[in-house]
């Protein structure tokens, strides 16, 4: 055997004499770090929303603070939208072609009878993201809509109905199919 050969195999024995000494001496194994998912994206296209604008983005702002499983974000320029916003003369309303797509109608009937933009907005992202019109009159429940006084300011989901988005949004991405037209009507 040369020498060289020689200092070769003495050099992989020390290694592997190292190894085994940091394995018997406990020294701690690498532990894999758990895998988190990653919320779901979904882009909005306001471009179409005239003066409800910044009420679209703070409607979607208020739900991203709330969620954690999915969150909305503007559209970059030139890529595809989820979501697309416009305005009317009529009541404001959603058709959702499936979980997290779909069409948003800000209906200027509803502002000129005093209801508040950003709650119309996070309303209408609420059918969006699969939740359906509760018509409880309570001004804390998001999904009540217009059964709610005009006067009410609250545009945010309340915990329940965030819960519910993050439970719909978690794991498969086409846990739930939903297809149907939410219309924001005076009751």
């Amino acid at each position: 055997m040369t020498a060289r050969r020689r200092r070769w195999l003495s050099v992989g024995t020390l290694a592997a004499a190292a190894f085994l000494a940091t394995q018997l001496a406990g020294a701690p194994a690498a532990q894999a770090e758990p895998q988190v998912a990653a919320a779901r994206i979904l882009y909005y296209n306001a471009s179409g929303a005239a003066e409800f604008r910044a009420a679209v983005d703070q409607g979607a702002a208020n739900w991203n603070a709330s969620v954690t499983n999915v969150q909305l974000r503007p559209v970059p320029a030139g890529g595809r939208a989820n979501i697309t916003v416009t305005a009317d003369n009529n009541w404001p309303r959603a058709q959702v072609t499936s979980l997290g797509n779909g069409r948003i109608w800000m209906g200027r009937q509803a502002v000129q009878q005093g209801h508040y933009p950003p709650r119309i907005a996070a309303h209408e992202f609420g059918h969006i993201l699969g939740l359906p019109d509760r018509r409880t009159g309570l001004c804390t429940d998001l999904m009540s809509g217009s059964s709610a006084p005009a006067s009410c300011r609250n545009d945010r989901p309340n915990a329940a109905e965030a819960r519910e988005v993050n439970a719909l949004f978690a794991g498969s991405l086409a846990a739930r199919t939903v297809s149907a037209t939410f219309t924001w009507e005076s009751r």
